[in-house]
């Protein structure tokens, strides 16, 4: 039956039989068009594009915007660059990145990032750190965990902006991830949106005797910040220092040096290095610095600590002014410049950063003189967090109680004892305090009875 047919209908078969030749025609030519264009300079290559741009726009079956390809077009190119810091940016990705510049957006608090982890590893949004006092960081996200799903959306078909996207909406609304910590620890954390207010240094006293500055962000009032801190710090007679640059993200590179230029009497603060000339410059302190030789200090640092944090703490540890303790650092050791095109733009990585020691950080890290890594959960403990975390026992409890008296935090350790759960009671205890804080509004500026990398630091100062 269908031989008949396609016999009574020899009409169909030519048109058939031009498609093929065109479609065959067009396969074997355009590939060969790509290679002469590529073997030429990149006049030729432009040309090329722009022959398959009209091709493309006036011939594909519908009709298409100019607009959409050539965005589409501008997407491709930094994708092909391989680098999750140099990206094609929408105007609406381009107010989204002024408004977190600006130190003040709406969101759930924490700098994001894709890892390209290749061998078939789904590519989820991993956390680089979350900011301080804010919803991401009061739910006890920390470096390192990725992002399985943003209110049921897998991110790993998303890019970091679309990610920021759904993260972002008005505050008071809530949004749902799924985290994966580690290699099977997956849990969900329901976040409640805020003004994030990005903040910069905080600071107090320990014992009497050891100034401990928190610096969370390099912006162009980080430095003044910082001399307020060291002012205090002298006036209460402090004999060393612990500088907390754990989950730092990084800032502005003008702001890193300025703060370095207190701590060193000149020299070398950092070294970037490009492919144009232009981009090869040398950073040094320019000033005398503001605390004392004798001054002994720590400088703490984790997976978190990115780019303007890991120079503050290379060429602190380089110049043998100061003892790192932790964690190897994230290792972002590049710089971006933001462009704009109207009301688009892009970032591109123009240069990289070399410590005073002449060495790269970008994918490395900065390896801590002291290595110190908070005790993993056991694979029973982790089923019992994830389980605390599902059922919302924590915030619950808090939300019943307020601020609990040690009774009543005993009874409900023996409570969650006796319910099976098995996380070390330390974990327990930290988790209330980052929730009573969170009900409370309450902000410390450090936990010494709970962060033990914090009391390594004063035992190694006090001894």
């Amino acid at each position: 039956m269908a031989q008949h047919e396609v016999r009574s209908r020899p009409g169909l078969w030519t048109g058939v039989g031009v498609f093929v030749l065109v479609h065959f025609f067009v396969i074997a030519v355009v590939p060969l068009a790509f290679a002469q264009g590529t073997q030429g300079d990149g006049d030729d290559t432009l040309a090329l594009f722009e022959q398959v741009y009209r091709f493309v726009e006036r011939n594909y079956v519908d009709e298409v915007d100019p607009d959409v390809l050539i965005e589409g077009a501008l997407q491709g190119l930094f994708e092909s660059l391989g680098d999750p810091h140099s990206a094609y940016l929408t105007p609406d990705e381009m107010r989204g990145l002024t408004d977190t510049t600006s130190g003040e957006f709406g969101g759930v608090g924490m700098y994001i990032n894709k890892p390209r982890r290749g061998d078939g590893v789904p590519e989820y949004i991993e956390i680089v750190s979350p900011i301080e006092d804010t919803p991401a960081y009061r739910a006890g996200l920390r470096s390192g965990d990725q992002i399985m799903t943003v209110d049921g959306v897998l991110t790993a078909d998303l890019s970091v902006d679309e990610v920021v996207d759904l993260l972002r909406g008005p505050p008071g609304s809530d949004v749902r991830v799924m985290i994966l910590r580690g290699e099977n620890l997956e849990f969900p954390v329901t976040l409640e949106r805020a003004l994030i207010q990005v903040p910069t240094v905080k600071w107090d006293m320990i014992h009497g005797d050891i100034g401990f500055l928190r610096i969370i962000q390099f912006t162009p009032f980080t430095d003044d910040l910082v001399q307020e801190a060291i002012q205090d710090f002298e006036n209460a007679g402090y004999r060393s220092m612990i500088i907390d640059l754990r989950s730092n993200p990084g800032g502005l590179l003008s702001g890193v040096v300025d703060v370095a230029g207190l701590f060193f009497d000149g020299g070398l603060v950092v070294e970037t290095r490009g492919r144009i000339p232009g981009e090869n410059q040398r950073f040094t302190a320019d000033r005398g610095n503001l605390v004392k030789d004798d001054i002994e200090i720590v400088v703490l640092i984790d997976d978190g600590s990115a780019s303007a944090a890991e120079i503050l703490a290379a060429a602190l540890k380089d110049r043998d002014r100061a003892t790192l303790l932790g964690e190897r650092s994230y290792g972002k050791g590049s710089v971006q410049q933001v462009r704009t095109l109207g009301d688009a733009g892009f970032r591109l990585t123009m240069s990289r950063y070399y410590t005073p020691a002449g060495t790269n950080i970008d994918h490395v890290g900065v390896t801590p003189d002291i290595e110190f890594v908070e005790p993993d959960l056991t694979e029973e403990e982790q089923q019992s967090y994830a389980r605390i975390r599902e059922e919302e026992r924590i915030r619950n409890f808090i939300a019943e109680t307020g601020e609990p008296s040690e009774r009543a935090v005993e009874d409900f350790i023996r409570e969650l004892r006796d319910d099976g759960i098995v996380l070390n009671e330390r974990w327990i205890r930290r988790l209330l305090r980052i929730e009573v804080n969170r009900v409370m509004n309450r902000t410390e500026v450090y936990d010494l009875d709970y962060d033990l990398m914090l009391q390594q630091a004063v035992s190694l100062l006090e001894e």
